[in-house]
């Protein structure tokens, strides 16, 4: 298989991964995504990303805490989220999150059952590791820029060795409780977190694949 054979297989097998085995990832195949993700490209090589990785009790710490903060916290996100989602944008989301609800079972006025498998993302979708990404305040957009490079590198990676990821801006929108759990500084901003492990291959949540947009729908051929 040639370099970009291989490539692609990973880019089109990749997927954002919703349940997971419960045993640890090797810390010495954890050091690898993270190496790998490291070599991303970054703006006069600033490399901005600063990663906490959670295991064992860690974790489980953790995902209480998140867990706590969705039941009863009030969301304050260090970056601000989107203010509305319009044309192709709303499309592509409504229908992610119908595949997801049809996966497993939610009907469409479920409201009850809807929450509580939103709240999974606070709970990690089960995964025995998170990687929490955050960026330095100073660097701006850039920095974000940059560090949505590594979180693609580190999926890539993670998935070139038998693990499942899903990235999660829905941790940063309690940025204020991450940073007090992990004691960061103010000008450490917390952009988004990647639950991984082992994927639970044959869990209905993860059998939906997204579609992606045909070439013409997002470029401009000049001369």
């Amino acid at each position: 298989m040639t370099a970009h054979a291989a490539l692609q297989e990973l880019l089109s097998s990749r997927h954002s991964c919703r349940a997971f085995q419960k045993n640890q990832v090797p810390q010495g195949t954890i050091s690898q995504v993270l190496i790998d993700a490291g070599r991303a490209p970054s703006w006069c090589n600033a490399q901005p990303w600063k990663v906490i990785v959670t295991s064992g009790a860690e974790t489980e710490a953790f995902r209480a805490v998140m867990a706590d903060a969705f039941d009863s916290g009030t969301p304050g996100p260090d970056f601000p989220f989107p203010s509305t989602y319009t044309g192709a944008h709303q499309q592509r989301r409504r229908t992610c999150g119908m595949q997801l609800y049809e996966a497993v079972g939610i009907g469409r006025g479920d409201r009850e059952a809807r929450a509580s498998q939103m709240r999974e993302n606070y709970l990690f979708f089960g995964a025995p590791h998170v990687a929490v990404i955050t960026c330095p305040a100073e660097l701006g957009p850039y920095g974000v820029l940059d560090c949505g490079g590594f979180i693609t590198a580190f999926c890539l990676s993670a998935q070139a060795q038998g693990l499942g990821t899903v990235p999660q801006a829905a941790l940063s929108l309690y940025s204020g409780v991450i940073r007090e759990h992990f004691d960061l500084p103010e000008d450490r901003k917390v952009l988004a977190a990647i639950s991984f492990g082992f994927p639970e291959a044959e869990a209905p949540i993860n059998q939906f694949r997204t579609d992606r947009a045909e070439l013409d729908e997002f470029v401009e051929w000049k001369g």
